[in-house]
């Protein structure tokens, strides 16, 4: 295999990869062999037709598709070692020749990862964040307690109200008629929830308990019903019984019972600290991005288009890696969304440039700042991930393989970079 680089604009840059004729012939052959047990010609057993009677059949070119498709990988990932750029996009490939007796030839368009031209990384003006704890922020959390810990009880004597829980039947209509889907018995509803149609929910409020009435809403025009969209309809419905949440008393034995503590005023002073260590950390994470975004700004780079899309594809297939954990498939996601693959891959372009700039400017700081991570560093990282865990260092150590413990090392680096960065910020 031979290789030529030649550099473009833009980062960007084409590789010439020439096979032998040897091995293009080889894989002609591996093509065929593959083929030829589902290959009939009269005269011939299903299977024994010769290749050079098949090629004259139908044109030497009859194998060509199948052996470029295995020669393409091998021969290109032997390109990509053996180039000196960094490539960092997947490669648009493009066959230029491929002819019996002859080399194979085809072309990659691939992006160079771009060298930056770091800007000012050190006292970079960030505005300041406060951590101060306000007592309506205690009691939201307390509230949040008390909503978690309540009873539900069924109330009697009095009408629905806003956050009650009802039981009801409802059957709808569209001019006079019952709809598909339309009816439920027994049906658990939250009123103020935005479970149903918009304006459903506020009429019920001031029903009574087995009293029917008629509720008369409009479906939206976004409605998932093709049938039902823009439609006036009316419900009747019955309220059977009401629920109301019974939350409890905010005294010391609230406090005993939702914590370690024994006093409402340890769980308020437990309660302030964890909201003020929250504010501190977002308040760093709110600086830290700022600080990012003014170095990338003060930078310079030319990031190819096709290294971009690169990186959206990896976000969409992350994305779809997620959503299969929680059982759902990819088209399942693009059927009740009504999105579309490319579409995905348009709306992330912005956010991958993001991700690609912060990573490279992060990587040029770090060779700024000659950051380099020890073996020791790289052991003590591993041990606090096999404590997370529950397993011994070495073990975990065990499973991982050295480009893994590169890429750990890295990643390490750089997060030296953003502590240089965010050790140094000036707040305004």
């Amino acid at each position: 295999m031979s290789l030529q680089v030649e550099r473009l604009e833009h980062n960007m840059a084409k590789l010439t990869i020439e096979v032998s004729a040897e091995d293009l012939e080889k894989a002609l052959q591996n093509a065929y062999n593959k083929q030829k047990k589902n290959i009939s010609v009269p005269g011939f057993r299903k299977g024994k037709v010769p290749r050079q009677m098949v090629e004259k059949m139908y044109g030497p070119e009859v194998f060509y598709e199948d052996a470029a498709n295995a020669l393409i990988p091998e021969a290109y990932a032997k390109a990509y070692d053996e180039c000196e750029l960094t490539l960092a996009s997947q490669p648009e490939i493009e066959v230029t020749q491929i002819e019996k007796g002859k080399p194979f030839i085809f072309t990659a368009l691939v992006a160079v990862r771009p060298e930056v031209k770091l800007g000012e990384y050190k006292g970079v003006e960030v505005d300041k964040y406060s951590n101060r704890v306000t007592t309506k922020e205690i009691d939201a959390k307390l509230e949040e307690e008390r909503n978690k810990n309540a009873r539900t009880i069924t109330v009697e004597g009095r009408p629905v109200q806003n956050d009650d829980e009802v039981i009801l039947d409802f059957e709808g209509f569209v001019d006079g008629v019952p709809f598909e889907g339309g009816k439920g018995e027994n049906y658990n509803l939250t009123i103020g929830s935005g479970t149903f149609i918009p304006g459903f929910e506020e009429q019920l409020i001031g029903v009574e308990v087995e009293n029917e009435v008629e509720v008369n809403v409009t479906f939206p025009e976004d409605y998932h019903s093709e049938e039902l969209k823009g439609k006036a309809a009316t419900f009747k419905c019955t309220v059977h019984e009401i629920k109301a949440k019974e939350l409890p008393e905010l005294d010391d034995e609230f406090a005993s019972e939702v914590s370690e503590f024994d006093t409402l005023e340890e769980l308020k002073a437990d309660i302030k600290a964890k909201i003020k260590d929250q504010k501190v950390a977002e308040g760093k994470k709110a600086q830290e991005d700022q600080a990012i975004e003014a170095i990338i700004a003060a930078s310079e780079m030319d990031i190819p288009e096709a290294m971009i899309k690169t990186e959206a594809r990896q976000m969409v297939e992350s994305f779809a890696q997620r959503i299969q954990q929680q059982g759902l498939t990819m088209d399942q996601y693009m059927q009740f969304t009504g999105m579309t693959v490319d579409k995905m891959l348009e709306e992330m372009m912005p956010q991958a440039e993001k991700r690609i700039q912060t990573r490279l400017v992060l990587e040029a700081i770090v060779d700024a700042e000659n950051i380099t991570i020890s073996d020791e560093k790289l052991d003590e990282e591993v041990a606090k991930m096999a404590e997370m865990y529950s397993m011994k260092a070495e073990e975990l150590k065990s499973y991982m393989g050295e480009g893994e413990k590169e890429q750990m090392k890295k990643d390490i680096a750089i997060e030296e970079a953003v502590k240089v960065i965010t050790d140094n910020v000036v707040e305004k």
